[in-house]
């Protein structure tokens, strides 16, 4: 049977490791498009325009927004991010199931626009391993920490809005996870 190509949208609290685990599961699927997002914060050491995100200044950024540009975008951490509607409607028409790795707000935006989404929320193991992984990056001063910490628990609680849930405990075994929930929702 042929897949067909579907939206997912997978997201989850600041420092779940979403971003590892869709790049593990590209790894894994190849076939699957993943959007550039858009955001108004600074380069983290490392990133690189146009392929980590699309860094656009505040007036630019808004710019898009009164335009229809963007799918979704929200003000998160006080920066804004975004998914550009060109981005996902490339990649579906090319025949692309695509992965949208957003925030929550971003994620329950989509599926005013596109009902048939499929939301994928990404779960710690725990609290403490959040907490743990947070400070493991280093990147955050203990205001922040604490900000993106209480913003965790909110978007735990709109868990329940999703379709699918994974628990990143381990990375091979959350991808194999992933990429089951995948093949799933494109056979139907």
């Amino acid at each position: 049977m042929a897949r067909a190509p579907r939206l997912f949208v997978v997201s989850g609290p600041s420092g779940v490791g979403k971003g590892t685990l869709v790049s593990r599961v590209r790894e894994i699927r190849s076939d699957l498009g993943l959007t550039v997002s858009a955001t108004t914060r600074q380069p983290r050491p490392g990133e690189v325009d146009g392929v980590s995100y699309h860094f656009l200044t505040d007036e630019d950024f808004d710019r898009k927004v009164e335009a229809g540009e963007f799918l979704e975008w929200a003000n998160v951490h006080g920066h804004k991010y975004g998914t550009l509607r060109s981005e996902a409607e490339r990649n579906l028409a090319a025949g692309h199931s695509v992965i949208l790795e957003i925030d929550v707000q971003g994620a329950l935006n989509v599926r005013t626009v596109f009902p048939d989404a499929v939301l994928i929320f990404i779960e710690p193991p725990s609290m403490e391993v959040l907490e743990a992984r947070l400070r493991g990056r280093g990147t955050e001063d203990e205001a922040s920490l604490k900000l993106r910490l209480a913003d965790a628990a909110g978007e735990m609680a709109l868990a329940e809005k999703y379709d699918e849930h994974v628990v990143n405990d381990d990375l091979e075994a959350s991808a194999r996870r992933l990429c089951a929930v995948l093949d799933a929702h494109e056979m139907n």
